[in-house]
């Protein structure tokens, strides 16, 4: 079942910039793990916040991903720039209206 990961990232004064470079370098290796989409975006009114919605083709393929080398090593290079605050949630998919409900 899809699973969605979507949340709130916090950054140092200054930081914004650098975790966005960080969340957006071009990684193949997500799509190999199951990660079938990852957008990051930024809200002026809320500078010191990044925004980040992953879809994966299901929860284990996520948590499988966070042990990843490659993965562990961009959370490592992005961790100076975190303040601590961060918020989300997390769901696994059941419909759409864009697609037959029978398309999970």
């Amino acid at each position: 079942m899809t699973y969605i990961n979507a949340g709130t990232l916090g950054v140092v004064p200054g930081g914004r910039e650098q975790l966005v470079s960080i969340l957006t370098q071009r990684s193949d290796l997500l799509r190999e793990l199951g990660c079938l989409s990852y957008e990051v975006g930024i809200n002026d009114e809320q500078p010191a916040t990044v925004f980040v919605v992953e879809t994966w083709v299901d929860a284990a393929a996520h948590q499988a991903s966070l042990g990843h080398p490659d993965v562990a090593a961009a959370i490592a290079a992005a961790k100076h720039v975190l303040d601590g605050e961060f918020s989300g949630f997390r769901f696994d998919v059941v419909g759409s209206p864009l697609r037959d409900h029978d398309a999970r």
